[in-house]
């Protein structure tokens, strides 16, 4: 009982750090979302699928490399999902806020992995990372 008296405030730092330590796994685990360098992990280490959800005409001004195409309005039962729902699912959109709306309705929808790139295709092309922009 002493040890608590005399430390309680290395005992107070500690509790805090496991709580923001625990907080974050949280968050994580709730989808949140990723930066481009993370999505382009996920993509080539764990199979993970890019997942755009513009508007078509949006995505023949400029996507990523690789993104499938599914407007957000189109999402509920699309055929163009995989059907593994245990693989993640990266979308991506102009400005991010579409993605993270989409990441949301995935989850609900069976996709636990669902993620959103933060910050969207302006973040992907400041990573550097390849866009198309013919056609799809």
């Amino acid at each position: 009982m002493k040890f608590i008296i005399d430390n309680w405030m290395l005992l107070l730092l500690a509790a805090a750090s496991g709580g923001l330590l625990l907080w974050q796994a949280l968050q994580k685990n709730a989808g949140g979302s990723v930066g481009a360098a993370e999505a382009v992990r996920l993509i080539n280490r764990e199979k993970g699928v890019l997942i755009d959800v513009c508007e078509p005409a949006e995505f023949a001004a400029g996507h990523a490399v690789g993104a499938r195409n599914i407007p957000l309005g189109a999402l509920a039962g699309a055929k163009g999902l995989p059907s593994n729902k245990a693989l993640p699912l990266l979308l991506l959109c102009t400005s991010g806020a579409r993605a993270g709306r989409a990441a949301g309705v995935l989850r609900k929808a069976g996709y636990e992995s669902a993620t959103a790139v933060s910050g969207g295709l302006k973040a992907w092309r400041e990573a550097g990372l390849p866009v198309d922009k013919s056609a799809a």
